[in-house]
């Protein structure tokens, strides 16, 4: 991330190389040597901090980097965007919307009291990622330059400006923010947590969390595991946490569930992905006295047992349809394994739509094996692997010495086993509930899951474009604020498509983000900020999820002219 300003290229002796990489000449500085022992010498670990101007061989445009080496010089670049006024043109709708969403959470209030005088450079690079689903600091000033702000006087600030903030958010602000959000929950009702976890591929030597593991992206590149718990009935982000890309989800969950109670947190029960399915992790939950929803991990032969139980009862029945899901379900009662001491709640359901996928799936599967092994076929000294000797049984017979491949057949009864359990699935409960209500509370994960979607496609943090921990961090908690406000954002809008008759397609968070950008205030020759024109027809439609007019848009327009006036006057003295 470059900013927009010009600093002396640093001269210490020894510590400042150049390299020129497709035209363009990088500044690098060592930070380290480090001793290789294959080669019996020190190794110079240098990283760039910027990149050389062209008319000027001693000037440099600095990164984030520059700015944490040399943060003396750092602290006199300009803060401000001085070379470009306000935009004649700014874009008002989505800015009054999420400012009555951080209102309503006093987000402004909990963050000044933490953040302090930059309390608004937060918000309004929250606010930039929902808007322009980008996260990226150096296009912020652009942004910045054609909307209202949260900062004080609205005053546009450079990317090295919001480099050097993002760098100096502290843990100890992050833990603050956390427990304060917390605290103001309620505590009193019996909630359900929904939790999960995804992972954010990181190729940075400077984090500390970054490690090699099971990439939920499979592109085998060191990753961060980053988790986010989910009120169910609130349908609000609670916490998050971030832990190294070596540890699995089935070996974090202990730790979140202590941290949900150290919040506050004992009415409650979780909502599992069948990633953290365990006998420990069952036997700690039943330990703390919390309820659970967790879908039963792969087709094993205690769920077959289970299956086979009630296969061929339930799935024609009409009582056991659930026609919201179009599945049929069934409960039975029993111990999950032999020294289990609680009965639980065994949810069994059937999907024909999955079970044709599921099918298909597996057909497939078997068509490559078959077509792997028919190519060795008459190959010496070759073994069949594991995996296929399950559906496979390999034949072989001896040349000379040498044990020669001649084909493999099918493992009938096993593949037919397989076929008969396809578009079966269990869901897994410690309290008593219906087959149907245990599938909805499963599916309410769905918004735990949008969560994870709108990170990552909508917030722009699929890449987070960082180099440090520090600004790792920071730009996590800035990503989970504006989750909070894209998720009210979003809530308040599926409330209005429940009521309203009309399924318009603009009543989607993206789509709706688009047609309130369009409302926008003009600055005449007399200094003035005017509407434009008129709210439109599916602007007020939107406006209705937020119990927002175009009364209230014109009133509030006002409001923004006359302070956009008084920070005019001011600047002008």
């Amino acid at each position: 991330m470059y900013a927009d300003v010009r600093v002396k290229i640093p001269t210490e002796k020894g510590r400042i190389t150049r390299k020129r990489i497709r035209g363009t000449t990088y500044i690098y500085y060592q930070v380290d040597r480090v001793y290789d022992p294959a080669k019996k010498y020190s190794v110079p670990k240098s990283t760039p901090i910027g990149k050389c101007c062209e008319d000027d061989a001693s000037m440099m445009i600095p990164n984030e980097k520059y700015i944490l080496y040399f943060p003396s010089e750092a602290a006199d670049m300009p803060d401000a965007k001085h070379d470009a006024a306000r935009s004649s043109c700014l874009k008002v709708g989505t800015y009054l919307v999420l400012r009555k969403i951080i209102a309503e959470y006093h987000l402004d209030e909990i963050l000044s009291d933490i953040i302090g005088k930059d309390s608004g450079l937060f918000l309004d690079l929250a606010a930039y990622s929902i808007i322009e689903e980008n996260n990226a600091g150096q296009y912020y000033p652009d942004y910045a330059y054609c909307h209202p702000l949260y900062t004080q006087a609205m005053k546009v600030y450079s990317d090295s400006k919001v480099s050097r903030f993002i760098n100096g958010i502290t843990k100890d602000q992050t833990v603050a923010f956390l427990n304060r959000w917390n605290r103001n929950r309620d505590h009193r009702e019996k909630i359900y947590i929904s939790y999960d976890s995804t992972s954010k591929d990181c190729q940075a030597g400077d984090i500390d969390l970054v490690e090699y593991g099971h990439s939920k992206s499979g592109s085998g590149k060191p990753m961060v595991n980053y988790s986010v718990a989910f009120d169910r009935n609130n349908a609000e982000p609670l916490f998050y946490e971030m832990y190294p890309g070596s540890i699995v989800d089935v070996s974090q969950l202990q730790f979140m569930l202590e941290k949900a109670a150290g919040y506050g947190y004992h009415q409650i029960g979780f909502i599992l992905d069948r990633g953290y399915f365990s006998r420990e992790n069952i036997k700690y939950m039943d330990r703390c006295g919390y309820d659970f929803v967790i879908m039963m991990r792969g087709m094993k032969d205690m769920a077959r047992e289970v299956i086979s139980e009630k296969k061929g009862s339930f799935e024609e029945s009409r009582k056991c349809r659930i026609r919201d899901y179009k599945v049929s379900g069934t409960t039975v009662k029993r111990r999950l394994y032999p020294a289990d001491e609680e009965e639980r709640y065994f949810h069994i359901y059937f999907n024909e739509r999955r079970r044709t996928a599921e099918r298909e799936k597996f057909e497939a599967k078997i068509d490559r094996m078959a077509e792997a092994l028919k190519s060795q076929e008459g190959r010496k000294g070759y073994e069949c692997p594991s995996e296929y000797c399950k559906y496979f049984e390999p034949v072989y017979f001896t040349s000379g010495n040498e044990k020669v491949f001649e084909c493999a057949k099918e493992r009938e009864n096993i593949i037919d086993e397989e076929v008969r359990y396809c578009g079966y699935f269990i869901i897994i409960t410690s309290e008593k509930m219906t087959a149907e209500e245990a599938l909805d509370l499963y599916k309410s994960r769905d918004g735990s899951e949008k969560l994870f979607r709108g990170d990552k496609s909508y917030l722009g943090n699929r890449s987070l474009r960082v180099y440090s921990s520090e600004s790792f961090n920071s730009k996590i908690f800035i990503a989970f604020v504006a989750l909070i406000i894209r998720n009210r954002f979003y809530t308040y809008l599926k409330e209005q498509r429940r009521k309203s008759e009309k399924k318009e397609n603009f009543m989607t968070v993206p789509a709706a983000v688009r047609e309130l950008e369009k409302i926008e205030l003009i600055r005449q020759p007399d200094g003035t900020y005017r509407l434009d024109h008129a709210v439109t027809a599916a602007q007020k439609e939107i406006l209705k999820a937020f119990d927002m007019t175009a009364k209230n848009i014109k009133e509030q327009a006002l409001g923004l002219n006359q302070g956009l006036q008084m920070i005019q006057v001011r600047e002008e003295q």
